[in-house]
C-alpha cells in the first residue's frame, strides 16, 4: 500500500482534475461534469451472509468524455480494494475517502475505451451516508435475516440504489447523468432465486449448493437503477406483453395465489403508457419483486422494480381496492421518465419524480374514470398544501442543502398537478406528443426541464417560457381571495381576483369562470395576469345562481370561500367536475350542513359518497336519513362505502344496527369484517368482549384489532396488547378525525406504559421512528407525540427502578429525540 500511495503522489492525476469548476459559486449544484463516460459494467459477485458482505469483481469499461485523461475516478463507498489491473497488468491507486482513484496506463483520448478489473469486497454495514424522507437508508446492499436466526423472517439479499447508494456494492460513476450497460454473474444459495435487471441467460449449478446466475441488461441505464434480488419468492409468470416480453411477479410464497390481483394489471399498463406517450415499451422485460423491511415505498429499478411489503395484501383487502395500485404505475411511469430519459441532475428531479407522479393520473383516468383520477391527484395536491415548508421551494433548484431534499412533494406531487396544468394548456394533442418529442429526442440519455419546454415547444408552437418561469422555477402557488356582484342597471357581474400569498411572486394563468342562471351554466375563460388585483365582467340577465371558479380544479392553487351554504348546496346539485362536487362535501363537512351530505351519500362516485358518510357520522340523523344509510350499509356496489356507511350507523351507538354488522362479518371484505367488528364493539361491548375472550390475537388482522381497539383497552385485555399497540401511535392523527378512537389510543399507550415490557416498548419506538422522517418539527402532530412520550416517560419513572425500566425509558427519550 505504501508504495501505490507513493506512485500516485510522484505520478499525479494532472489528466484527471483539468478543466475544473472555478466559478467561485457557493451554493449551486452543479450538473456533474462529465470527466468519463462509462460504457459497460461486468459484475461477478457472491454474499457472505455471516459477515453480511459481498465479494466482488468488476470489468469496468469506459473512455474520456471529451478532455484526455489518464486517471479513473470511482465511487466506492465502504470497500476494502484487493486488486486493481488493466490486461493483468497492476495499475497504482489511491483508496480514501469513499473515492478509488486510479492511474491508468497511459493518456486516453475522446472515444478510445479502456478495460478496468476491480477486485473488492462491500461492506454495507460500514457506509455511513443517511438517507431521506423518500428513501430512509443509503447503505446501498441490505442483508434480511442473513443468518436465518429470525423466527418467521426469511432470508433475503436486495439492494437499492437511489439516489448514489449503487457504490456501496461496486466501484462506479455513480451519477444520474452516466449511462452504461450491465452483465452480472450471481453466486447464491441453489434454493434461491435471483432477480436482476435485463435477460437471465444462464444458470448453472456450482458445489457447495451453490449457484450461478448470469443477467445481461444490453441497454443503457443509470447506475442508481442497477439491482440485485435474492431470496425465497414464488415466481408468478403473467402472459407476457404482446406475446414477447416477460411479465414476472415475485412474492413471498404466502401471496403466490394474490399476485395476479395484486400485479395483474401490468400487462396492460405497459400497452396503456407505451400508446399513452407514444413510444413502446424499450425494456427487455417487466418483473417486480416484493421485499422485507425496504427502505422506501418501492424503487423503478429498470426492468427490475422493487417493492416494499406494504404491496402484499390478502384477498380480503384485495376485494376492496388494491391500494397499491398507484403505486405500481408510479414505477411503471419511471421506465420512460427515469429510466429511458433520466434526469441530468438531482436537480432536474421533476424529469423523472413528476411524471411519475402524473402517470398515476394517467393510469386511473383509462382505467377507472375522470372522478377516480381527479380524486387521487385532487389527495396528492393536497399533501403538497399542508407541507407549509413546500411552499418556498422551487420545482427546479440547483441550491439545496443535500440531494436527498430533492426526494419531496414539490418533486413528486406538485410536479404531477403542475404537468396536468400544462396538458390543460395544451390540449391532449399537443401534450401527448410534445412528450413523444422528448423522449425520441433523449432516449437512452438524459433530460432536463428546459428540453422539455423546447419540446412542448417544438409541438405546439406556443412559447411557454412564462409558464415554465413560475412553475418549474419559481416556487409557491397561488393563492385568492374572490370577489363579486351584480349590477343589476348595468345587467353584469364583477368579479374580482385577488392574489394574497406571501413568499411567492404573482402568477398569470389561465382561469376558467362558470356562470349559472336558471340552473344552467356558460362557461367563460379569461387570463389572470401577474399582478395583484385582476377584475372581470360578465354579461348577464339577472343576479346568478352561482359563480364558480377553477371548476375542474386545473389550476394549482388555493381559494378562500366564497360562497354561502345555498350556492353550495346548488354547486353540489349542479355542478358535474369532481373538484366542485368535492368543495361543496369539504364545506358541508366543516359547517355540518347535512342537506349537502345527504345528497352526497348518493354521488356517482363512491369515493365522494364515502366522504359525506363520514361527514354524518356522530351527528344527530332523522330516521329517514338513518334509513337511507342503512341502505348502502347492505347495498352499497362498493365495500368501502359499505364499510363508511357502518361506521356511520355504529356511532349512532343504537343495537338496532347489530344485525347488520353481525350477518357482514361473512362478507368478503376486509373494511367490512372491520368496520362490522367496530359496529359490535361500539353497540355491545359485552359481546364484543365474549367474542375476544373466546379469539386469539392471530384469528384478527391488525385492522381488525384496531376496531376492536375499545374493549381490548376499557377490558385490559393483556393478551391482544402486543399486536394492536404499534397502532397507537397514529393517536395524534385521530385528533380531528376521531377524537374518540384518538382518546381510545392514548388510554391504551398509556396503560401499556405502566407495564414492565421492554417488547411493548421497543414495538412502540419502532413504531414510531417510522413515523419520525414524515414528520414536521413544531407541528400540532408533533407537539401530540410529544407529549404523549411524555406522560409515557412519567409513568414510567413511577415504575420500580431496574434495568428493564431503564432500557425502556431510554428508548422513549431516543425516540422522542426523533420529534
Amino acid at each position: 500500500m505504501k508504495y501505490i500511495f507513493l506512485a500516485l503522489i510522484l505520478l499525479g492525476f494532472s489528466r484527471g482534475f483539468a478543466q475544473s469548476e472555478t466559478s467561485g459559486r457557493e451554493i449551486y449544484r452543479a450538473t456533474p461534469q462529465m470527466k468519463t463516460q462509462l460504457k459497460h459494467t461486468k459484475l461477478k459477485v457472491s454474499f457472505n451472509f455471516e459477515n453480511q458482505t459481498l465479494d466482488g469483481e468488476e470489468w469496468l469499461t469506459a473512455s474520456p468524455f471529451f478532455y484526455e485523461s489518464d486517471s479513473l475516478i470511482l465511487d466506492a463507498k465502504a470497500m476494502i480494494i484487493h486488486e486493481v489491473k488493466m490486461e493483468n497488468k497492476p495499475l497504482a491507486y489511491l483508496y480514501k475517502d469513499d473515492f478509488l482513484r486510479i492511474k491508468l496506463d497511459k493518456i486516453y483520448r475522446k472515444g478510445e475505451n479502456y478495460t478496468v478489473y476491480i477486485k473488492y469486497t462491500a461492506q454495507p454495514e460500514k457506509v455511513t451516508n443517511k438517507g431521506s424522507q423518500a428513501i430512509n437508508d443509503a447503505k446501498g446492499l441490505y442483508f434480511i435475516n442473513p443468518k436465518g436466526e429470525l423466527p418467521d423472517v426469511p432470508t433475503q439479499v436486495w439492494t437499492q440504489g437511489e439516489t448514489e447508494s449503487s457504490s456501496c456494492w461496486f466501484p462506479t460513476l455513480d451519477k444520474p447523468n452516466q449511462k452504461t450497460t450491465q452483465e452480472i454473474y450471481m453466486t447464491v444459495p441453489d434454493k434461491f432465486v435471483t432477480l436482476s435487471n435485463g435477460i437471465l441467460k444462464s444458470s448453472e449449478k456450482k458445489t457447495n449448493n451453490l449457484r450461478t446466475d448470469y443477467w445481461v441488461m444490453d441497454k443503457p441505464h443509470a447506475p442508481y437503477l442497477f439491482f440485485m434480488g435474492v431470496g425465497d419468492f414464488a415466481v408468478v409468470k403473467d402472459a407476457p406483453w404482446r406475446g414477447k416480453i416477460p411479465v414476472d411477479y415475485y412474492v413471498e410464497k404466502e401471496y403466490e395465489k394474490v399476485a395476479k390481483q395484486i400485479f395483474g394489471h401490468t400487462a396492460e399498463m405497459i400497452e396503456f403508457f407505451s400508446k399513452r406517450f407514444g413510444y413502446d415499451f424499450p425494456w427487455q422485460k417487466y418483473a417486480q419483486m416484493v421485499v422485507r423491511d425496504f427502505v422506501a415505498g418501492a424503487m423503478e429499478n429498470t426492468t427490475a422494480v422493487s417493492h416494499g411489503e406494504s404491496a402484499h395484501q390478502t384477498s380480503d383487502v384485495l376485494a376492496d381496492n388494491n391500494y397499491w395500485e398507484a403505486v405500481i404505475a408510479h414505477e411503471m411511469g419511471h421506465h420512460w421518465f427515469g429510466n429511458l430519459v433520466t434526469t441530468e441532475s438531482w436537480s432536474n428531479l421533476t424529469i423523472n419524480e413528476s411524471f411519475a407522479n402524473y402517470s398515476e393520473y394517467l393510469w386511473y383516468e383509462y382505467k377507472y374514470g375522470k372522478d377516480a383520477a381527479d380524486y387521487h391527484l385532487a389527495k396528492s395536491v393536497n399533501q403538497y398544501h399542508h407541507r407549509p415548508g413546500d411552499f418556498v421551494k422551487d420545482l427546479v433548484r440547483f441550491g439545496y442543502d443535500d440531494k436527498e431534499d430533492m426526494f419531496d412533494l414539490v418533486s413528486y406531487n406538485k410536479g404531477g398537478g403542475i404537468l396536468h396544468m400544462l396538458r390543460d394548456y395544451l390540449g391532449d394533442e399537443a401534450f401527448f406528443q410534445g412528450i413523444t418529442d422528448f423522449l425520441n429526442t433523449h432516449e437512452f440519455g438524459t433530460g432536463e426541464a428546459h428540453q422539455l419546454r423546447i419540446s412542448f415547444e417544438k409541438i405546439s408552437g406556443k412559447d411557454l417560457n412564462w409558464f415554465f418561469n413560475q412553475w418549474f422555477f419559481g416556487n409557491g402557488n397561488p393563492e385568492v381571495r374572490v370577489e363579486k356582484s351584480y349590477d343589476a342597471s348595468a345587467k353584469q357581474i364583477h368579479l374580482k381576483i385577488v392574489q394574497r400569498q406571501e413568499g411567492a411572486g404573482f402568477f398569470e394563468f389561465p382561469l376558467e369562470v362558470d356562470v349559472y342562471q336558471n340552473g344552467k351554466y356558460e362557461r367563460h375563460q379569461v387570463w389572470v395576469k401577474a399582478r395583484k388585483e385582476n377584475e372581470f365582467v360578465f354579461s348577464a340577465e339577472k343576479s346568478p345562481n352561482l359563480v364558480n371558479i377553477n371548476p375542474r380544479g386545473v389550476i394549482l392553487m388555493k381559494e378562500d370561500s366564497y360562497k354561502n351554504a345555498e350556492e353550495y348546496a346548488f354547486q353540489y346539485q349542479h355542478a358535474k367536475d369532481f373538484k366542485s362536487r368535492s368543495q361543496a362535501i369539504g364545506f358541508a363537512d366543516y359547517k355540518q350542513d347535512n342537506q349537502i351530505l345527504l345528497m352526497a351519500i348518493k354521488d356517482p362516485y363512491f369515493q365522494l359518497r364515502i366522504e359525506a358518510l363520514n361527514a354524518l357520522a356522530g351527528q344527530k340523523l332523522t330516521s329517514k336519513a338513518l334509513s337511507e344509510i342503512e341502505k348502502i350499509a347492505k347495498n352499497d356496489p362498493k365495500n368501502l362505502a359499505k364499510s363508511a356507511a357502518m361506521w356511520t350507523l355504529a356511532a349512532t351507538k343504537s343495537k338496532k344496527y347489530l344485525p347488520i354488522f353481525e350477518k357482514s362479518l361473512s362478507i368478503h371484505s376486509a373494511s367490512v369484517k372491520n368496520a362490522a367488528l367496530n359496529g359490535i364493539a361500539t353497540t355491545d361491548a359485552k359481546r364484543a368482549k365474549r367474542f375476544l375472550e373466546y379469539s386469539n390475537p392471530e384469528d384478527f388482522t391488525s385492522d381488525q384489532l384496531v376496531s376492536l381497539a375499545s374493549v381490548i383497552v376499557d377490558n385490559k385485555m393483556e393478551k391482544y396488547l402486543e399486536s394492536v399497540l404499534p397502532n397507537f401511535v397514529y393517536y395524534p392523527f385521530l385528533q380531528q378525525d376521531s377524537p374518540e378512537r384518538a382518546k381510545t389510543f392514548e388510554k391504551g399507550y398509556l396503560w401499556a406504559m405502566q407495564l414492565d415490557n421492554t417488547k411493548l416498548v421497543e414495538a412502540v419506538a419502532e413504531s414510531l421512528k417510522q413515523i419520525a422522517p414524515y414528520s414536521e418539527k413544531n407541528s400540532e402532530g408533533n407537539k401530540l407525540i410529544i407529549n404523549i412520550l411524555d406522560k409515557a416517560l412519567s409513568v414510567k419513572k413511577t415504575l420500580k427502578n431496574s434495568p428493564s425500566v431503564q432500557q425502556q425509558i431510554n428508548l422513549l427519550e431516543e425516540v422522542k429525540a426523533l420529534f
